[in-house]
């Protein structure tokens, strides 16, 4: 069993949770982070829960639309988390390698690494 007691956990979320937050889930998986990933559109392969955003520590979304709904879903049900828009785009296949240049390059960057 991990120990995760002590790792950030980080929330990936996109539209569909198939290509780019799965990507960035088991990505960034490691000693220092735990993560999930879902997805906003009602046909997501997780779809978003209330669960998953009081889990998390930092939300990471996609796009600024994933933003303004996630802004909008955490105000609804009193929920403070930093939420943090990638800006990644919708054009990269499931782990593919320039989404995970990207995604290496723009987390990181959040941690100012």
């Amino acid at each position: 069993m991990k120990n995760t007691k002590n790792k950030v956990k980080l929330l990936f979320v996109c539209s569909q949770n198939r290509l780019r937050s799965p990507t960035a889930e088991i990505l960034f998986d490691n000693e220092r982070f735990e993560t999930d990933s879902a997805g906003l559109n009602e046909d997501a392969n997780q779809l978003i829960t209330v669960d998953l955003l009081l889990w998390s520590d930092i939300i990471f979304c996609m796009e600024k639309s994933h933003k303004k709904k996630l802004s909008k879903l955490l105000k609804h049900y009193n929920i403070d988390r930093q939420l943090i828009c990638l800006n990644i785009p919708d054009e990269f296949e499931f782990l593919e390698s320039g989404l995970i240049e990207l995604l290496n390059k723009k987390v990181y960057d959040y941690f100012g690494e």
